[in-house]
């Protein structure tokens, strides 16, 4: 008995010891891609610091307060009960659209360069956007929980979160933000074909999806993005200026880079060169090692995520699962279409490089976003059954 109470101690200690453990898989690409973002940073805002006549590490710091914020915030969720977020997950979709609609209030949106995708907390501006992505994620979690067998079965059951998805695309399109309409749509496409959706209701919905995007890009702006990016060397100072130079920036790098500080093109040829075109000046700077690299990191990132998502579902925690899955989409979609952009493989949209890219209102949620994956983490490891600790049949020894 008393070696049984042993071994149960034992087991406890080391039941105890792996949930306070941190997912090294986890962890080890993001702090490689902060680490990369903050010599992106430094590197591609010092030109565009001094021409607004601020310090030469302006924005640099400014990065770093937003990452240390955005630890916080990871810590705060990494201790947030998922059963809580399951929760608050129904009313969520809607909070969202509120909260995509206080861009548009007068004294509280903000408009910049013309969109009005933020609103003024007071110390700042908050691309709202951004908290959106993480609520309908959890929202979407919680409905494909709720109706988990009807999704498989029933056209209408698929068709109903697309359909709130497409009310907040609507919004996305009036600020707008094309760029952000379409990942939150392929997002919640991306769930729920996860969740086990038919493949003909997926490409039924797909099909009903292409009208509305292609109305919405013949606007005359996104009209010109378009044609420019078909062929930006036909108009290169003006619809093809941001392409042009980025394609400049990316062979200028070619295998090796000109080395860390070396680029031209963020030197006021690559327009936002600390943000939506960071990648450009990395691809100059690093060449196509370090592009291999950043690819590398985020694909090794997005799969662990999913890989925890499966986990998950495999424990029995089916909306845990969704979860880890909407955040793998979320970071790997935006990173994708963002890198393609600096790569000339897609139109031109105004998406931050997760953890690289300069920008607070993307930093703070992704790293929040982050939080929650390894709260997910840790509850797997918490209630994970330790079968060798279970107390032996004596029953059958007596006998």
């Amino acid at each position: 008995m008393k070696k049984t109470t042993r071994k149960l101690q034992a087991h406890r200690g080391t039941q105890i010891n792996r949930a306070v453990q941190v997912d090294a898989w986890l962890l080890i690409p993001v702090l490689l891609l902060v680490a990369s973002g903050l010599v992106m940073v430094g590197s591609s805002s010092i030109a565009i610091a001094e021409s607004h006549g601020v310090s030469s590490y302006y924005y640099l710091l400014r990065h770093v307060i937003y990452i240390v914020l955005g630890v916080f915030l990871a810590s705060t969720f990494r201790v947030v009960p998922i059963a809580f977020l399951e929760r608050i997950s129904r009313p969520l979709m809607w909070v969202s659209a509120l909260v995509l609609l206080l861009v548009f209030i007068p004294g509280i949106g903000r408009s910049v360069n013309g969109s009005a995708r933020w609103i003024n907390i007071g110390i700042a501006n908050f691309q709202v956007v951004e908290a959106v992505k993480v609520m309908v994620i959890i929202y979407m979690a919680g409905y494909l929980v709720r109706k988990a067998e009807m999704v498989k079965v029933r056209f209408f059951d698929t068709l109903k979160p697309l359909m709130l998805a497409a009310m907040l695309t609507g919004i996305l399109l009036l600020q707008p933000d094309m760029g952000s309409a379409a990942v939150i749509t392929a997002i919640v496409g991306g769930m729920v074909w996860l969740a086990g959706a038919a493949w003909r209701h997926i490409l039924l919905l797909g099909m009903m999806a292409i009208p509305v995007f292609g109305f919405a890009a013949l606007e005359p702006y996104r009209l010109r993005r378009i044609v420019s990016f078909t062929d930006p060397w036909a108009d290169p100072y003006n619809s093809g200026f941001q392409l042009t130079q980025a394609l400049i920036a990316v062979g200028r790098g070619e295998v090796f880079g000109v080395g860390l500080g070396a680029s031209i093109q963020k030197l006021f040829y690559l327009p936002e060169a600390h943000t939506d075109f960071i990648f450009a000046v990395l691809a100059e700077e690093f060449g196509l090692l370090g592009v291999i690299f950043i690819l590398a990191l985020f694909m090794l990132l997005v799969a662990r995520i999913m890989s925890v998502g499966l986990m998950a579902h495999r424990a029995g925690k089916p909306f845990a699962g969704n979860v880890a899955y909407g955040i793998g989409l979320w970071i790997g979609l935006q990173a994708l279409v963002s890198m393609g952009v600096n790569l000339g493989v897609l139109p031109t949209k105004g998406l931050t490089l997760p953890l690289i890219s300069s920008g607070g209102s993307s930093v703070l949620m992704t790293f929040l976003a982050l939080g929650i994956v390894f709260r997910i983490r840790y509850e797997l490891d918490r209630d994970a059954p330790f079968k060798a600790a279970r107390v032996p049949n004596t029953a059958g020894a007596r006998r």
